[in-house]
């Protein structure tokens, strides 16, 4: 059995690892089931389901064993090239997934809340996008159209893009959502709604609006529940989950990265301190 301590592989074709310490990362809980054996406290993850070649960086870049087993499934989950992997290691994944706030255990089905509960999180990497995603929500709207395949790598498995500026009349008046998606393994469309401010309460209210009409207008028989996602730039958890009590409607509430993107731009800057000495030694800054 491979103790947590230990960060090499066995011999043997699985990844022995604590149910309880599983529990706590983002994994979906209907595919950790099937990894255990009833009765069981260890999960058995098999080890051929990435490639060697994926092996080699999870042990040089996570040395927790718990987070391997984590990544190790969503890269198979996923269908993660290497490449794309490492990535979202670097960009801390494993603390995303899952964590969008939301409403999903009162207004959907056990086995569809569990499964939207994983499909989103937060906070939502915009580094693909440059400086637009400091802009305004129009323009982000555009970038995200023009950079689609970005955007749903980053959004992750099963989405698929149905339009921007959908339009929808409602009583003779005009309405239009920011994007909607579709999300194959949830069966139901995703009215996303993006606001490059921090959250207030009232944006609830507009997008409850907007998942009403998709599910009068847009949706099928054969489709489930229209999922709400709110986009802001920051946001406070306290809020967004006051917001949400007492909505029926299901809906997520994230913020989308910045923070790194002002520190990329910031370090691109000429510091004051150059600008001095440039001065001093009569050279033109440009």
């Amino acid at each position: 059995m491979l103790t947590p301590n230990c960060w090499c592989y066995p011999d043997f074709p699985v990844l022995q690892v604590p149910i309880a310490q599983l529990r706590r990362t983002g994994i979906l809980q209907a595919a950790l089931a099937k990894l255990k054996d009833e009765g069981e406290d260890y999960a058995q993850i098999p080890l051929t389901q990435i490639t060697w070649y994926h092996h080699r960086s999870l042990i040089s870049r996570v040395k927790d064993v718990t987070e391997r087993a984590f990544y190790m499934m969503a890269t198979a989950q996923e269908g993660w090239s290497r490449d794309v992997m490492l990535m979202q290691i670097a960009n801390n994944y494993i603390e995303a997934k899952g964590q969008a706030i939301n409403n999903f255990w009162e207004t959907l089905p056990p086995i569809q809340s569990d499964l939207a509960r994983y499909t989103f999180k937060d906070p939502y990497n915009s580094s693909f996008l440059g400086s637009v995603a400091l802009q305004n929500e129009l323009s982000i709207e555009k970038e995200l159209t023009k950079r689609v395949t970005d955007f749903l790598l980053e959004m992750g498995r099963g989405f698929s893009f149905v339009g921007r500026q959908y339009h929808l009349t409602v009583d003779g008046d005009d309405y239009y959502i920011d994007i909607l998606m579709y999300h194959l393994k949830l069966h139901c469309y995703v009215v996303v709604e993006l606001k490059a401010v921090e959250f207030i309460p009232e944006f609830v209210s507009k997008l409850n609006f907007y998942i009403s009409a998709v599910d009068e207008y847009v949706k099928t028989a054969e489709d489930k529940p229209t999922i709400g996602l709110l986009l802001c730039r920051t946001k406070s958890d306290t809020k967004a989950k006051f917001a949400l009590r007492g909505v029926t409607q299901p809906l997520g509430i994230a913020q989308y990265e910045t923070e790194q993107l002002f520190a990329d731009i910031a370090s691109a800057l000429p510091q004051m301190e150059d600008i001095e000495n440039e001065m001093d030694n009569g050279i033109e800054i440009r």
